[in-house]
């Protein structure tokens, strides 16, 4: 590679963060489908001069925005994926509420999507816009396919069989540009996944009135207060096992002994054993209670319900020789660099078996998913850190070098 790559990164970086404005501009919440369909068109005209065409791919789901794939067919037989979304957590509503928006303060620039994951998008525009630059004979070469999820943020139920179907046979792996971890100069990049699922408790109970007819009642709510301590148990951190109990309701009035109680949360694991085990345990909760009515034992009956599952990424040979090719980029440029399992989930989950995968691909910063600011400072609203973007990309250019050989 010639010694000219990395300034070339950094005269380009000023182009890098205007083309990050352009979408960070558009709000891209994943129920405003004329959004992410918005960002989708920006980032067609962005890959466009690079040579790469656009199918925009239907969501199972009408009320979300389309898929995006962009593919640039190369001359030789390797193919690479590269993986980001389009959406974002942030309604119109919340983003003008909070006054969040582009906002340039220091040595960050703050706004919906900086950091997640509008910033990966940038940093894989610069990547490859420096590699066919510096490196054209590998770059046309190959053959590159960029993923784009429309819904990633509320776990888009066909995005993994978009990517899936369509790779390239011999496709060296997928490539996720979400941010990279990061503790103080070493970066870190995502090599597992915790799998998640999410469940829900429903007792139903015997209501009564609570003054005249207290006996004959046998109260849903203290079930589940009850059923909801042994969920809570099953959480072990020694084998990174947690569960979360996320909402709770029930009853329907002071006077009434309650007849039905519910309650919903998620439990998450990186080992598919562990996480086996854990919905067991769950399954195991459901049947008869211990709560009765002191009228005529009448029993309170537990229902356990697996409302969705995201399947594990743990560590594999596939990831580890991928991320290899990284370790040894970033040994030869002083790159701080380590691999990491992350408890968070991102489309790495849906492709790792299907082709090698490696996560956090993207750039540094903070406060994902957050958009207030307080005046204390104690509230602050997600941001990228612009100075992150040509070293990571410097790293990425390196190691898609190493891989394509």
């Amino acid at each position: 590679m010639p010694d000219g790559l990395k300034p070339w990164l950094e005269a380009h970086l000023p182009q890098t963060l205007a083309h990050l404005k352009s979408m960070v501009d558009v709000n891209s919440w994943t129920l405003n489908r004329d959004g992410v369909n918005r960002v989708a068109a920006i980032t067609s005209e962005l890959f466009a001069p690079l040579g790469f065409t656009a199918t925009s791919v239907p969501s199972i789901n009408p009320a979300y925005g389309d898929h995006l794939v962009l593919t640039r067919i190369g001359t030789g037989p390797a193919s690479v994926a590269m993986v980001s979304h389009l959406d974002t957590v942030f309604s119109p509503e919340e983003e003008a509420r909070n006054h969040f928006a582009w906002l340039p303060e220091g040595d960050r620039i703050y706004g919906p999507g900086t950091h997640d994951i509008k910033g990966g998008t940038a940093v894989l525009w610069l990547t490859l816009s420096a590699l066919a630059a510096h490196d054209p004979v590998r770059f046309q070469a190959t053959t590159w396919q960029l993923f784009f999820n429309s819904s990633e943020e509320v776990l888009s139920a066909d995005f993994g069989e978009v990517v899936r179907s369509r790779l390239k046979p011999g496709c060296l792996g997928a490539l996720v540009f979400e941010a990279e971890g990061r503790t103080g100069d070493l970066r870190k990049l995502v090599v597992a996944r915790k799998g998640r699922g999410t469940w829900r408790v429903r007792v139903q109970g015997r209501g009564s009135h609570a003054g005249v007819t207290h006996q004959r009642g046998a109260n849903a709510i203290a079930q589940l207060a009850l059923t909801l301590q042994e969920v809570n148990g099953i959480t072990d951190y020694s084998r990174d096992l947690t569960v979360n109990i996320g909402t709770i309701r029930g009853g329907s009035g002071l006077n009434r002994v309650a007849e039905e109680a519910i309650a919903e949360g998620e439990f998450r694991a990186f080992s598919p054993e562990v996480w086996n085990d854990a919905y067991q345990r769950l399954q195991s909760l459901a049947g008869p209670g211990t709560i009765r009515a002191a009228s005529d034992g009448f029993t309170c009956a537990v229902d356990v319900e697996l409302l969705s599952k995201s399947d594990p990424w743990p560590r594999n040979p596939g990831t580890d020789a991928l991320f290899q090719h990284w370790a040894a980029a970033a040994e030869e440029i002083r790159f701080p660099l380590q691999p990491e399992a992350r408890g968070g989930l991102s489309d790495g989950n849906l492709l790792w078996h299907a082709v090698p995968t490696l996560d956090g691909l993207g750039p540094s910063g903070d406060n994902d998913h957050c958009s207030e600011r307080s005046a204390d400072g104690s509230k602050l609203p997600e941001y990228i850190l612009p100075g992150s973007i040509v070293p990571k990309a410097h790293l990425n250019v390196r190691a898609l070098q190493r891989l394509l050989g």
